[in-house]
């Protein structure tokens, strides 16, 4: 049988790593990258009689994510125990929601070969993350655990099983994460671990009623790992399936470095983590004016911003999705997009110049030391005449290490301003036609590709000042 035989069916259930100073039940920071067990106390290494406190914080921005992704949000919420045993969950079980979560029944739009999907969102429900492991390469047969990210804020989104191939799976993680990072509830750093997603995947013969047995996937730390491992996940699934056998319910880690998922442990249902409410926390309530005041503070959405940019500025979709991919750089094109109305004119460069300088200096929009007048204060000049593109690409740069933003006395001070008298170009196309007479013949018989070594010449010469537009005109007048 082939993959076509069966339908693939996904659900994802996607840990989001939130923005608070401060961890969920208690006043540690949550800075990532400090040393081993720094941000620690009593509460959050489960020291018998700490009391955890909720952080309000959590709260607003679990609203904000299950209004962004049109959910229904709970007016009483619980906290519950989940109790499973781990070496880095100090207490022994994990506070997190199960039976009354914050945010329920939303659903998210999505984008694959041109046509839209619709991904229901079963839930969406605080929690706390629990320690990590060490397993340093110099001790052998031991492992240290880092306390630093217990008791760190999440949500964990839970999707319906409505995607059917890995490339749905990754639209729908891609548009998540850009929703998450847009709300600046989670940084999306999946490399860190503040995004990350388990896989749940399973095969069945198409128009079978029933779901086939699942397994689970963890351990996929970028879009491409989770596209690899759910197609590799679907392949061994049918293989068993080809053979005869039965796929085990369990727990799978996505081994980057051979390509291959292996077992870790038996899928545990939710009775194995002998749920109960936590009797050390009240439930929340929520009431309308809190979600109104949360409502009224979420920004335009990535979805959206990408049709107003298409409509409002006639910009292609290919365009709107790399301006839109980062909140920061929407709001950069704007802003230059006001000082100087050419919305295509500013895509391009933002796109081939800027991100270009950024990626190389590893830093965000929000650090760059071109502003956005800079930036459309250097087209005016080019779009004036006053300088080349050529030329501006040599301002652009200056002005981004030295983090000047007067091109304009850039261009004074080094003497860049564009050659456009005519007397002085059609010198100097003289003196060039006149050294390549040969390559003159040639034209005039035919070879009309040689106009562009001509044009080559004279900014070759002019040290890429000279009016291009006037070269162009001035070359074909002396030539014919």
């Amino acid at each position: 049988m082939t993959v076509m035989d069966y339908e693939i069916v996904i659900g994802l259930e996607v840990h989001c790593q939130l923005l608070t100073k401060t961890k969920i039940f208690c006043g540690c920071s949550t800075d990532f990258g400090n040393p081993p067990n720094q941000n620690t106390c009593p509460v959050c290494t489960g020291m018998p009689g700490a009391l955890p406190v909720l952080n309000r914080k959590v709260v607003d921005f679990a609203i904000r994510a299950g209004l962004a992704t049109n959910c229904s949000i709970t007016s009483s919420n619980i906290f519950a125990r989940k109790n499973y045993f781990y070496p880095d969950l100090p207490k022994g079980y994990q506070i997190s929601q199960f039976e009354l979560p914050i945010c329920l029944g939303g659903y998210l739009d999505i984008e694959v070969e041109d046509e839209t999907k619709r991904i229901g969102i079963t839930r969406i429900h605080m929690e706390e993350d629990a320690g990590k492991l060490v397993h340093p390469e110099y001790e052998h047969g031991v492992s240290f655990v880092d306390y630093n990210r217990a008791c760190v804020p999440l949500i964990e989104i839970v999707s319906e099983p409505d995607m059917r191939s890995s490339a749905e799976a990754v639209a729908y993680l891609k548009a998540l994460r850009d929703i998450m990072v847009y709300l600046e509830v989670c940084d999306g750093n999946m490399e860190e671990g503040s995004f990350r997603c388990d896989a749940n995947i399973s095969l069945r013969h198409w128009g079978a009623p029933e779901f086939g047995i699942r397994a689970e996937l963890k351990n996929m730390n970028s879009f491409r790992n989770v596209q690899r491992a759910i197609d590799y996940e679907v392949e061994r699934q049918q293989d068993i399936l080809d053979g005869g056998g039965t796929v085990v319910q369990e727990t799978r880690l996505w081994n980057v470095e051979r390509g291959i998922s292996m077992s870790m442990r038996g899928k545990e249902e939710a009775h194995d983590y002998r749920y109960f409410p936590d009797p050390d926390l009240l439930p929340v309530v929520i009431d309308d004016s809190w979600v109104d005041e949360v409502r009224q503070s979420l920004p335009e959405l990535p979805a959206a911003k990408r049709r107003r940019f298409v409509s409002d500025y006639g910009i292609p979709e290919a365009d709107t999705e790399v301006l839109t991919a980062d909140r920061d750089l929407a709001d950069y094109f704007e802003a230059a997009v006001e000082i100087f109305p050419q919305p295509k004119a500013i895509a391009n460069w933002i796109m081939a110049e800027l991100l270009k300088f950024l990626n190389e200096d590893r830093i965000g929009v929000a650090n760059c030391p071109v502003t956005p007048r800079g930036l459309a204060e250097l087209l005016m000049l080019i779009d004036d005449g006053t300088i080349s593109g050529k030329i501006g690409k040599q301002v652009f740069s200056q002005m981004f290490s030295a983090g000047d933003n007067d091109p304009k006395q850039i261009v004074a001070d080094k003497g860049l301003a564009q050659m456009s008298d005519a007397g002085e170009l059609v010198a100097m196309i003289d003196e060039i036609l006149a050294a390549n007479a040969d390559k003159v013949k040639e034209y005039q018989a035919g070879k009309t590709k040689m106009f562009g070594f001509f044009v080559g010449q004279v900014m070759k010469k002019s040290k890429g000042q000279a009016n291009p537009q006037m070269v162009n005109e001035l070359i074909k007048e002396r030539i014919g």
